[in-house]
């Protein structure tokens, strides 16, 4: 499922047009990504959380040239999965 599936399925279940769909999610998406930039973690009960992680500067490979490249320091999105939905997952009512 991608973005625009998402806001189809939003839509015709909530009944709402496309346009409030999109408004609905994307107000969603946002709010995700100013809270994982504030305060870094973002936990929801019986579906998992996220969380950013920061990795340091490297000494990377160019795949195409094979040449040694520094690669900055990056701040990462990262999703733990909750029990709850491991265990729906893998029929564990």
């Amino acid at each position: 499922m991608n973005k625009s599936d998402l806001i189809t399925a939003l839509s015709d279940k909530e009944k709402l047009t496309a346009k409030d769909g999109m408004s609905i999610i994307n107000l969603i998406f946002n709010g995700f990504t100013d809270t994982l930039k504030k305060s870094g973690r973002i936990e929801i009960r019986g579906f998992g959380s996220f969380s950013v992680r920061e990795y340091g500067p490297y000494l990377g490979k160019n795949p195409k040239s094979g040449e040694r490249v520094k690669v900055g320091s990056k701040k990462l999105p990262y999703f733990k999965v909750g029990k709850e939905l491991k265990d729906r997952l893998n029929l564990k009512s």
